[in-house]
């Protein structure tokens, strides 16, 4: 099968499209004929190695171990472990490929753990649903596990025109959240159209510093200090960092529980775990009209490297996927 493969890190010259053998299916395993993958910051910094502690903990320290790339998938099953009773083949599924951190999406074909998909919303193409499973389980988990959002409350959606921010807006709303989204001029009527009630430039308004105090701050592609998130915050606000800057995560991460532990305000940070509860809520969401996916771009599985490319440009505006063509094979 046709596959993207690298075997240094570095910029996305390192990706080759290969043929590679074909992976056999394990006993807890589903094999999927992958039709469409999306590219996340995950598989950036998978690629790079960076931030070294990812070759220490999962990568591997001086070459990657997993070979291959790609977390979000959707397509078609080929084959079930014989353990597997919940999918068979001919099923149309969506979730984390890849028997590694890494993945393995990008590719025509993709081993993935029973545990880790769901039936793909019926409303939806494959493109749609691969471009689902990391950046809106980020959005679910942080919003609803680590902000505990509730009806009524105003949350704050930093970062709202990415694929975890498009998402998160959406997500929001379905919790019957007073959502403001902050993002750039160009991008402001794209995130209204999303269901944002205020959008904010920031290019032309600093939201921590505008007197307004926020019941959940979901800095889904954060770059404030955590103290003006603080600043920020109500009395008993949330904050959850998703995704931002190396200061902002490590801000998150260290200062965050400190800054809980003293105070009545809480922040920390996310992280995304697939579960077929969570995937199931979101086909839920997405089949009911709540929630749609924003796709920007999409790429043939051999410009994998262009796709990387653009997200490195920082310039997308919801995902970025990849479709597998039935002519790649």
């Amino acid at each position: 099968m046709k596959a993207v493969v690298y075997y240094n890190y570095g910029s996305p010259d390192v990706l080759k499209f290969e043929e590679i053998e074909k992976p056999a299916v394990a006993d807890n395993q589903v094999l999927i004929k992958v039709r469409a993958a999306s590219v996340n910051p995950l598989d950036w910094h998978f690629m790079r190695g960076t931030p070294y502690v990812v070759r220490l903990i999962m990568a591997g320290l001086l070459k990657p171990k997993d070979k291959r790339l790609g977390v979000d998938v959707a397509g078609q099953v080929e084959a079930v472990g014989r353990n597997v009773t919940q999918f068979k083949p001919g099923d149309e599924v969506f979730g984390v490929g890849g028997k590694g951190f890494a993945g393995g999406g990008f590719a025509e074909y993709v081993c993935a753990a029973r545990d880790k998909l769901a039936l793909k919303p019926a409303n939806s193409s494959f493109e749609d649903a691969a471009s689902v499973p990391v950046a809106a389980l980020t959005a679910l988990q942080g919003l609803r596990d680590k902000g505990r959002i509730q009806p009524g409350q105003k949350v704050v959606i930093d970062g709202a025109s990415g694929g975890v921010g498009t998402f998160a807006v959406q997500i929001a709303k379905s919790f019957g959240a007073e959502v403001t989204a902050v993002c750039s001029t160009r991008k402001m009527d794209m995130v209204r159209s999303l269901g944002a009630d205020h959008v904010i430039d920031y290019t032309r308004e600093d939201f921590t510093s505008n007197n307004q105090r926020y019941d959940l701050i979901f800095a889904a592609n954060g770059y404030h200090p955590i103290s003006a998130y603080k600043r920020a915050l109500s009395s008993q606000g949330k904050y959850v960092m998703a995704g931002g800057s190396l200061p902002q995560m490590f801000q998150a991460l260290l200062l965050g529980p400190w800054i809980s532990m003293v105070g009545r305000k809480k922040m920390g940070a996310v992280t995304a775990k697939s579960n077929p509860k969570d995937l199931i809520i979101l086909k839920e969401l997405i089949e009911s009209g709540k929630v749609k996916p924003r796709i920007d771009r999409c790429y043939p599985l051999r410009e994998v490297p262009e796709a990387f490319r653009y997200l490195k440009d920082g310039h997308a505006v919801g995902k970025i996927v990849i479709h597998v063509e039935e002519s790649d094979e």
